[in-house]
């Protein structure tokens, strides 16, 4: 009998209060290799505390977190933090306007913000292998100030799979786009997402029409609970949004992608 593969992560009832705040309460959540997650919700649902208590910057009142092995409070996160790539706001807003692109993605194997000292050859072209994985083997030498906001979060993709991470958190990542430098960029992620070999996946939206095919299930949270986890068919349902944003939602799929009418159903497939 073939053994199971152990998940990439793995999350107990986990509850997180600060005095007699709960922020997050009762969460379990499994994520199994080859699958990739969004996690979606109302602002004020729990989506930026989960991300927080998985990368160790949060830490659980109760219940357990296991990433790609390593339990917190028995293992070192700082450690494990180098196989967890994180592309979110915060590392944006900290680049060095100055960098080439090459340079930002390569900092990401010694998880440096504005690389210093000489680079290693060998780091020179892992990095250059990676910027053409990412479609962005023509910004290598262009400076940090003058790239889109597309163009930056695929370095910043670019600089977390410099280090070879098993699990790839992105937060909010279409926050700025325009409708087309958003679209082009989910076509990446959905080709990136496909690629074999590809880092489990975890997006973090409040918009279902960034939801593009390649993930495979959702997590959706309301008031720091659970609402409903599992395949996203099963889960992302006109009435479990409507629960989730406390509004009527009707939610419409057409070709593998995701829309909603609020207050109002649509002519297209309702699910």
């Amino acid at each position: 009998m073939k053994t199971p593969s152990q998940p990439v992560l793995e999350i107990r009832d986990l509850a997180i209060r600060r005095d007699a705040v709960r922020i997050l309460d009762g969460i379990t959540w499994t994520l199994q290799r080859g699958q990739h997650w969004v996690i979606l919700g109302a602002n004020g649902s729990g989506k930026t505390s989960l991300l927080s208590s998985l990368t160790g910057y949060l830490s659980p009142t109760s219940g357990d977190i296991t990433v790609l092995g390593q339990t917190f409070g028995e293992s070192d996160w700082r450690e494990l933090r180098t196989h967890v790539g994180l592309v979110s706001s915060s590392v944006r807003q900290m680049m060095a306007d100055q960098e080439p692109a090459l340079t930002s993605v390569i900092s990401g194997k010694y998880a440096m913000i504005d690389y210093w000292g000489k680079v290693k050859a060998e780091d020179k072209a892992a990095g250059l292998r990676i910027l053409k994985q990412i479609e962005a083997s023509h910004l290598a030498e262009r400076p940090w100030l003058v790239l889109s906001q597309g163009e930056r979060q695929r370095v910043l993709i670019g600089r977390a799979l410099m280090a070879t991470p098993k699990l790839l958190i992105l937060d909010e990542p279409c926050a700025g786009l325009d409708p087309v430098a958003r679209e082009n960029f989910l076509a990446f992620l959905q080709r990136l997402g496909s690629h074999k070999g590809a880092p489990a996946l975890i997006l973090v939206t409040h918009h279902v029409e960034e939801i593009v095919p390649v993930f495979s299930h959702a997590l959706l949270l309301r008031d720091g609970q659970c609402l409903a986890s599992g395949e996203k068919e099963t889960v992302l349902t006109s009435e479990n949004l409507s629960k989730a944003f406390g509004a009527p939602i009707a939610l419409s799929s057409d070709d593998g992608r995701y829309a909603i009418q609020i207050g109002a159903r649509s002519s297209r497939h309702i699910v």
